[in-house]
Formats: C-alpha cells, structure tokens, sequence
C-alpha cells in the first residue's frame, strides 16, 4: 500500500503529496472527489494537473488499475463502500402510519370535535349521588482515462442539446446519469450513489435524507478541530460573496455547518395549496360560530334554570340538592357541547379525502399519475402552463409532410400513383440504401399503438415516407445488403449531407445523396422533369426552387432534404473515390422533402379548451425560434395578428436583467403576459420564468403555475411551479422526483385532463359543503331553539348520528365522485382569493334551510293537529317513542335526501338531474339512504327513538321532502345580485396576509389557523424582518466591495449553474435548419459562448411575421451578470 502511495506522489505535476488521514487509507478524500467533479473542462483538467499530476495520479491514489480496475477482493471492496459510499441512492424515506394518522388530526374541524370527545369523555365520569435505453447509460461519476471518439449526450443533466466530444486532454469529466452516445472509452470511477452530481440533486430533492443527517453529525465533529485552520473560513467567506444560493447549492460539509442546520430548522413555512387553505379558514370560521352558538344556548339555558327555579318559583338554595343543580348544568353544557359538535361539518375532512383520493384514482385512467395529492386540485386553479414542446405538443418523431416531385409541390404526401414509376425506384432505392441499416420503423409494442422509430430521426422520417407510399424499404435491403455497400461518405457537420456508393452487375457506379437542401442542390446538374426523365438544372432554376419550394417550407417550421443521385457509365475510367468533391458532384435531384416533428392530432383542441378555461399556454423549448413559432401557430399557442412576444433565451435575458446583469422582478413584470413562445432557452431560463410568474403582483389574483419539463436540470423549474408535471416516457428520475404528477404518454392533452379533474375536485368540495352547511344550520337551529323552548331536542342523539356522521358521510362519497363535465373548461379558473362559498351557494344554503327549518317548526308544534296524534311535546322521562316526534325525524331526512340532489349544481342551474345516471355511486348511495331510513323508521324501535308510521304519514314525509326540488326552482329565480346582504365565507389567504418570509418554497406548510391567531404577532416580526432584511443587504453590499468576488471554480459547479445563471451573449441569425440539426428539435440550450459578446437585435422577437413588430432598445447593452454581486444574488435566490 505505502508503495502506491509512494507511486502516487512520482507523477508530474504533483503539488501535495498523500497524507495520513481517516479516509480509509486512501490519498484522496470523499469530499476532494465531490468537489473535483463539480468541475467542468478546462478548470476540472487544471485542478487534476496541479493536485493530482494526471489521471492515473487520481488511480494510484484511489489504489486501483488504470487497465484492469479493482482487484474485486470482497474485503477491499467492503472497505471503499465504508469510505466512499455505495452506488445506490436511497428513495425518500416514506412516513409511517402513525405520522400520518397525527398530520390527519391536525386538521382544524378535527381539532375541535377532538376538544369536544374529550370535554364529553371527562364528563361521562361525573356520576352525581343517587345516579431500456439504446445508448448506455454512466452509472456513477468518474475521469476519462482513455477514449476512442468519445461522445456523451449530457442534456439530461446540464441542458446541453450537442453531444459533448470528451477528451483526455480538453474534459475528461464523465457524470452519472448522462448516455453515451457514440465511441467506447475506460474510467476511474471518483464517486458513486449520493455523492455523485446525480445523487447530490436527488438529495436537494429530498431522496437519501437518512444518509445525509449520519454524515453531516459525523463531519460537525470533523469540523471543530478544523475550524482552527484559517482556510476553511477564508473559503467560506469567498463563497459568501455568492449569495444565498437557496434553490440548488451541493451538500458540502464545508458549507454546510451549524448555521446551515439552524437555517434548515428555522425555514419559513409553505403556502398551503388554494383548496387547503380555503377550508382550513372557512373551518375556523364555523368553529367560531358554533362555539358562540353553544355558549350562548348553555348561558340561555343555565340563566332560564336559574330564573325559573330560585326567582319564579322562589325555591331557596338547599346544600342537599347540590349535586341536583350540579347535573342540570353538566346536562346544559353537554347540550351545549352537542350544538358545536353539530356546527361543525365533520363530513368535510373526509369528503375531501374521497374526492381527492377518487380522483387521483380515475386520473391514471387519463395518463396522470399523481404523486402529490394537493397537486390534484391546485391544477384546477392554474392560470399559466409552461409546456416543453417536443414529444408534449408534438409527436417526439420526424416526418416528411411536404414533398417537391417531378416539378409539383405536394403539401401532402402524394398517392404512389401520382408519381413516375422510375421517380419512385430512383427515391425508394436512395432512401433505402443511402442511410444507416440501424435505423428502422419497428411495429408498436402495443395494439393500436404508433411504429417505433429506432436509430436516427431524420433517416427515420425518410423510411416512413416510403411505408406512406406504400413500399417497403425492407425489400431493397434485402436485396442490397450492407456489406455490399461499395463506398459510403456518411455524416458530418462539415460536408452536411451523406452519400452512398452502389456497383451494378454490368460494372458500372450510382451514387445516391441526400443532406441539407441549399448544399446539395448546388452540386445538381439536372432534375427529374413530369415525366421522370433528367433535364437541366440551371442556377436559375435553383434560385426558383429555394424561393417557391424551400422558404416557404422553412417558414412553416420544416427541415428541407434534398434527394439526389449520379450514375458513372461501365465505359468510363473508375472515379478517384477518395476525391469526394470531384464524386458528389453533377447531380440529378430526384426530391426535395420538408420534415417536422409534427403537431400531436389533439393539441390543438386541447390548447382552445384552455385558452377558453382562462389558461395561459406557453411553449419553452430549447428549439430554433422559427421551428418554435411554426409549432406554436400549428398548435394554437399564437395566432396570426395578435401582440404577443416570441423570444429566443438571450433575447429574454437581455430584457429581463438590468446594466449590472442582475434579474429584476419589474423588467419580468413587463415581459411575462405577452410572452408566448420561449425558444433556445436553458432549464435555467425556464426557472427564471416560473419564478418571476408566481412571484408576480401585477396582476390581480396570484397566478398557479403549472410546468412540464424532462431533463435533469428541469428539476428547480418542476419544484419551483406550484404543478410540475413530469414526462413519464421521456423524464428522467430526477424529473419525476421533482414533479408532482408525472404525465405517463408525455401527451399535453392529459393535462387538459388534469385542469378539469382538479377543477371538478373544487366543485365537488363545495357540492358536500352545500349540502353539509344546510344540514348543520338547520340542526343547529332546531337543536338550539327545542332546548331553549322544550327543554328537549325534537331530533335525539341516536337519530343525530344518522343524519350528521352516516348520511353526511354517504353524501360525500355521492357528491365528491361526480364526473367532469366538458363544461368545467367554460369557465376561468377560481384563483386564490375567490371564496369557497360564494353567494349563490350561500343563497342556497340560507334558502333551502329557511324552508327546512318552516317545515319542521310547523311539524314540531302543529304536527299533533295536522296528523291528528298525541303530541310529543313535554312527554315524561322514560316514556316510549312518539309518532309526533318520529314523523318530524323522517320529514327532515327526507327533505335531506332530495336536497342531496339540488347540492348537485352550485352555480345557479335549474337542471339539477342532468347527468344523474352518469354517476352508478350517486344514484346508488340515494337509495340506499332511502332503504335504511325506512328500515330505521319502521323497525328501530326505541333504540332509534321511532314509532312505525303508516303509509300516508310516509307519503306526507316524502311529499315535504320533494318540496325542497320545487323550492329549488323557486330560489333559482331569485338573482344574486339582488341580494346584497348576502356574505360569502372560506376566502383564500390575501396577499399582504402572507409574511413574505413565508412565501418560500420546500418547506412545510403555513397553518392559517395559527395565522388566524397570531395576525400581531406576525405584522411586528414582519417589520422586524424587513430591517433585518435591508441590514443584510447592505453589509453584503458593503463586504462586497472590498472582499472580491467569488472563487473561479465555483462557477464551473453545475449547481452554480442552476443557481446563477450567468448571462452570455452570442451572435445570432436567421437561417434554414439544416440538415445537421437533426437533435435540435430535443427541449436543450444551445451552447453558450464563454466569453460575452455585445447583443445584436433578435430579428424573430415578434409573434409572426405579419403581426407588429416589436421594438428593441439597442442603446442598452447588456453584460454578463456578476455572480458575485449580493442584489444579484438576493433576486436568483430569494
């Protein structure tokens, strides 16, 4: 071991040498190895050469083969996973049982009927005397030690849309989580599971935890001793300079510490989701008036006790009948406690529950799968959607809908038979055999599904124009195997097209070309006429087909491919195949195809349908803008004419920050409600926007924002987004972690789907809370007036039960699993301040129980007259149940059940039956209700205090409780408007209620209840906060002038990259897409320039071309943003 070590220090360039440490005996510690692969391309190359020497440096430190890797030794390897970890991340450690039964008891309705369960349990003990992917993926982070053409797509991780070319010499850094596209090459593997760049994302997002906390109490104790060592604080000071990088900062120890655990302790608190905190202030609002309505029934009825007895009837206090006048107060405050329990909507927590946990269920049926519950019904209120575009609007495959043949322009593909039968050999055999054999169109995997598309996209758009002329390209390969091949020039940036030789039998040579339109139809000599016979092609010719044929093909978002070929007579001397110029030249075009990614059939339909739900749709991709803004005006998101802004990502960076390169909330303010189309922008660009959108106050309500996103680096967007919608084919496990609904078709219009379940989770939520209310403020009236004026309550504890707990809990399950409707959609979304129980429903709920409440007072006290019985008023103790009091019982869960069918519509509608029988669960539970009651009536007896009624009294009882239909009518006739007095109940959270402390994100949520109770206490800390605030700005202010910057290799970290994005500018210009764009539809950035360049004006900023153009300010002129400035710093993270 001593002499490896010893090796380790021979290589050049080494500037420390191994020292003795707890790392395993290892000459490289865990945390150096996290902090050498947050490095990227040159910084990371210098740091290996100054530490390390070179890679085998970092191998001979590691204790392991360049060539042959670990020794596989059980004992060894056992050891490098205590030292190093193990290459596993841990999932989010679920919550048991138990921590969910107690957050479910933190509800506030639940609080107050647990208050009263417990007054009623010590009560009760009063006893008075006498009673598979196609490329490889890199499991683990490591540096490339040797490799053959190495290229690595790393889009899933940095956003990176070029594959990147790695290189001993120029990057030789290798992350997890990325694919290896092309080439071969070996690694020494530097760090595996939660220590590598993949696992250290998981881990910000939430994943691994448990592992997290044993280290961090481990390196606390490391770090005392090593906090005497001036250079840690010297480090954590530069970094200061930073600023809080709050939304993706790595889990250094170094970093980390004490302060770190106390600001994670301290975190501020969530928003709760908009249905959350609605109910959970409308439930304290009726907690507050069921309590003053029972505190004022036992004042009433202890004052009418005490008047009645020791003033009217003059009776002296006797010590002897204590305990007498002792049980007639517990008996008041019992009945007392029984009113607040009947305010209080007990049904409501379950109901929620129900239709939340129904509709997760039946959305999996419309490819939503939800991983948070709340996500559910925030979707219903969202105003705004980020959508990627490709595979989400479009179909994720290349197609050739566009064709020029034999002189004709087809918009469409043309039927075989339109074409010349020598056309059709000469493109039919060219696509088959000039592209790679890989590449096919496999049958669906699944009946009815789309063919799969295997290898490259473009080649597999050309194939599939074959299967559309109904040709098989299989057949000619067949024929024409690949080794037969006589020469192929395949594919590169520079020559941008691919061509392939074929020798026939009688020894002569055609060659077969396709590639970028504009080059290749510069080396056409000739093109195939009407008929399918060669004739000239001059540069006249050329000139015509670009404008008539390629322009517009390029407007309209389409990738131009020429088809050509050259046929070399047997006669003739064979070419010089080398000298590719001289071969691929003198062609006869034979086609022009346009391909595109073409818009999935239902988007366009699903974008109206939001566009009409007060929606905003906006597409954020990492696309050319002109591919952008044809999808966007196929899919719906711009129409023709309109002012809306359609801006590349430095365009919008340009904009959005000020001379300093700082974000500015007001700039985004100016630009975000005409933003339509986001294109070339990075994952960082998208988070940008998400956050300025929600942190937005110029408009009135707070808008919902909802995001999709699949790449690694979309992980802050899909977290930040109050609904992050994850794609379930294309995502990455990163992606789907962050999201809250994963979308299993990556399909957009399953979204639409998600909008109008979580709308119908909202509607549902205030169905029950009609029907509860109505219930609970005649129960509440009844109970309160029979023990004021009878001393005994006309409906008993028993029959209590059934109608607050049994019914209202069947009546949830009724009203919460109703289906959505289209008609969901025709409405704009309630936003965050609308009130849970607007005053129609309010109107509703006062209406239906006026006439409850007229119908059981009239039976109360005339009902013995009208039915002709004995009355049930005043009957003694223990005497046996009445037909009078059993009859008001059943009139008032009759008029419940039909009021069951009015709560079905909440927004004023006559129609209270329509889609009834939609609903097996509704129609069911009305029944069975309708059974039970009948059973209860006629066979409970005295356990359900009921008498058997005879056939008219049940006739009346159900002829009363149709009434409330009729009354329905009645009410519906009546316009809200005209009833001013009417107030609304359950508003959102307002705006300025909201500390700004607690509008942060990842954290728990806020209790509105606690809110509710503390409104002082929260406006002095908010002042205090303030101060501290502006204190904190200034000093960073001040300690940034003079201690510099931040360290040069923290901007190389990737999740520097998320947290401060710098702002580089580069040149751009309109052009055709080419050929070699063949990945650039995929949702990724562009490569930024690093070194900034002056802007030039965005000439595709406006929406389309003959809409208005806007203008741009060219007398600003934008720099890079300086990471090290504490405003800049302030606006990325806070």
């Amino acid at each position: 071991m001593g002499d490896m070590a010893n090796n380790s220090v021979a290589y050049s360039g080494v500037k420390y040498s191994v020292k003795d440490s707890n790392h395993g005996d290892f000459g490289i510690t865990l945390e150096e190895l996290r902090n050498l692969m947050e490095l990227r391309a040159a910084d990371a190359l210098h740091k290996i050469q100054e530490c390390y020497g070179d890679v085998y440096g970092i191998c001979a430190r590691l204790k392991t083969s360049p060539n042959e890797g670990l020794s596989g030794n059980p004992a060894d390897i056992e050891r490098r996973a205590a030292v190093f970890g193990k290459n596993f991340i841990p999932p989010k450690k679920p919550k048991t049982f138990l921590q969910l039964v107690w957050e479910a008891l933190q509800d506030v309705t639940l609080i107050i009927l647990e208050i009263a369960a417990i007054i009623s349990l010590g009560l009760s003990f009063y006893q008075p005397p006498g009673g598979n992917e196609a490329c490889d993926l890199l499991p683990a982070d490591g540096v490339l030690i040797q490799g053959n053409d190495l290229k690595i797509d790393e889009s899933s991780l940095t956003g990176e849309s070029d594959q990147v070319k790695k290189m001993l010499d120029r990057d030789p850094m290798l992350l997890s989580g990325t694919h290896v596209m092309e080439g071969s090459g070996r690694m020494v593997v530097t760090a595996v599971g939660i220590n590598s760049q993949t696992g250290i994302i998981f881990t910000l997002l939430g994943a691994g935890g448990d592992d997290e906390e044993e280290k961090k109490e481990k390196e606390k104790k490391e770090k005392k001793s090593k906090k005497q060592d001036g250079t840690i604080e010297n480090r954590n000071k530069a970094k200061a300079q930073d600023g809080a990088a709050m939304e993706m900062q790595p889990l250094k120890s170094e970093d980390g510490g004490d302060g770190d655990e106390k600001k994670r302790n301290n975190m501020p608190k969530k928003e709760k989701s908009v249905l959350q905190g609605k109910l959970t202030k409308l439930a304290v609002q009726i907690g507050k008036a069921g309590l003053l309505m029972s505190a004022v029934t036992v004042i009433i009825l202890v004052l009418y006790f005490v008047i009645d007895t020791f003033w009217v009837q003059k009776r002296p206090w006797l010590a002897e009948c204590t305990p007498i006048y002792i049980q007639y107060f517990v008996k008041f405050f019992i009945i007392g406690v029984t009113v607040l329990v009947v305010a209080v909507p007990e049904g409501l927590p379950l109901a929620v529950t129900i239709s939340l946990a129904y509709s997760v269920k039946k959305m999996m049926k419309d490819n939503n799968l939800v991983r948070h519950l709340d996500a559910c019904e925030t979707m219903g209120n969202a105003t705004a959607i980020c959508s990627d575009k490709t595979g989400t609007l479009t179909m994720n495959r290349m197609t050739v809908v566009q064709a020029y043949i034999n002189e004709k322009h087809y918009k469409k593909i043309p039927e075989p038979e339109a074409i010349p039968e020598r056309t059709l050999s000469y493109l039919i055999t060219g696509i088959s055999v000039n592209s790679a054999y890989t590449t096919k169109i496999l049958p669906p995997e699944k009946e009815g599904g789309l063919p799969r598309h295997v290898g490259n996209k473009t080649e597999c758009a050309l194939l599939g124009l074959i299967l559309d002329l109904k040709r098989d390209y299989q057949d000619i390969r067949n024929e024409i195997p690949e080794e037969t091949l006589y020469k192929v020039y395949t594919f590169n940036s520079v020559r941008k097209s691919m061509s392939t030789v074929l020798k026939n039998a009688d020894g002569s040579f055609r060659i077969f070309s396709k590639g970028a339109s504009e080059i290749v139809l510069k080396k056409c000599f000739k093109i195939l006429s009407a008929t399918g016979e060669p004739k000239v092609f001059r540069p006249r010719d050329r000139d015509d087909i670009v404008k008539t044929v390629i322009e517009p093909m390029a407007s309209e978002g389409l990738r131009t491919i020429c088809l050509a070929f050259r046929d070399f007579p047997a006669g003739e001397p064979e070419p010089e195949w080398d000298n590719e110029n001289d071969v691929v030249t003198g062609l006869t075009c034979i086609a022009v195809v346009g391909i595109e990614d073409p818009v999935r059939p239902e988007v366009p339909d699903a974008i109206r349908k939001c566009q009409r739900a007060g929606i905003t749709v906006r597409m954020v991709t990492g696309d050319n803008i002109n591919t952008a803004r044809a999808i966007s005006l196929k899919c719906g998101i711009l129409h023709p004419g309109e002012d809306f802004l359609c801006l590349e990502g430095k365009e919008f960076n340009r904009r959005i920050r000020n001379e300093k390169g700082e974000i500015e909330q007001e700039r985004i303010d100016k630009l975000w409600p005409k933003l339509r189309v986001l294109a070339r922008s990075s994952p960082t660009d998208k988070h940008t926007l998400v956050k300025g959108i929600i942190d937005s106050t110029v408009s009135e309500q707070r808008q919902v924002v909802a995001v999709t996103g699949d790449g690694t680096n979309d992980g802050p967007a899909l977290k930040k987004a109050d609904v992050g919608f994850a794609m379930g084919i294309a995502g990455t496990d990163v992606a789907k972690e962050a999201s809250d609904i994963i979308l299993t078709d990556d399909n957009f219009s399953s979204i639409v789907k998600a909008v109008m379940w979580g709308r119908n989770v909202y509607d549902s939520i205030s169905k029950f809370l009609q029907f509860q209310l109505t219930v609970n403020v005649v129960a509440v009236i009844v109970a309160f007036t029979g023990a004021c004026i009878t001393q005994d309550s006309p409906l008993k504890a028993v029959q209590m039960l059934w109608v607050n707990l049994i019914m209202d809990t069947l009546a949830s399950l009724a009203l919460a699993t109703e289906p959505p409707t289209e008609s969901l959609l025709l409405r704009k979304p309630y936003g965050r301040n609308k009130p849970l129980i607007s005053r129609t429903m309010m109107k509703n709920i006062l209406g239906h129980a006026f006439y409850q409440l007229v119908v059981v007072f009239t039976l109360l006290f005339a009902g013995e007259k009208i039915f002709d019985i004995d009355s049930g008023r005043n009957a003694p103790l223990h005497a046996p149940p009445s037909e009078h009091y059993t009859i008001v019982f059943n009139t008032f869960v009759m008029m419940q059940l039909f009021n069951e069918i009015n709560a079905r519509k909440i927004h004023g509608e006559r129609n209270v039956f329509e889609g009834i029988f939609n609903n097996a669960i509704f129609c069911t539970i009305v029944l069975g209700t309708f059974i039970v009651q009948i059973l209860i009536v006629q066979f409970g007896g005295k356990p359900f205090s009921c008498s058997e009624l005879t056939v008219e009294q049940w006739l009346w009882s159900i002829f009363l409780g149709m009434g409330t239909l009729l009354w329905g009518q009645l009410i519906s006739t009546i316009p809200t408007s005209h009833l001013k007095f009417l107030k609304e109940a359950g508003h959102g959270t307002q705006k300025e209620e909201i500390p700004e402390e607690e509008l942060a994100e990842d954290v728990e949520e806020i209790d509105h209840a606690e809110r509710e109770l503390r409104r002082g206490q929260i406006l002095w800390f908010r002042g205090l906060n303030r101060i501290q605030t502006q204190i904190r700005v200034v000093n960073a202010f001040r300690s940034s002038l003079y201690e510099g910057l931040e360290k040069p290799e923290s901007r190389s970290s990737i999740h520097n990259f998320m947290t401060h994005p710098e702002f580089r500018i580069e040149d751009s210009e309109t052009h055709i897409p080419l050929i070699d764009d063949t990945d650039a539809e995929d949702d990724a950035p562009t490569k930024r320039n690093s070194t900034p360049l002056p802007p030039s004006p965005n000439k595709n900023n406006n929406a389309v071309d003959s809409g208005i153009h806007l203008t741009t300010d060219l007398n600003k002129s934008a720099t890079s943003s300086s990471p090290g400035s504490p405003l800049h710093s302030l606006e990325t993270s806070l």
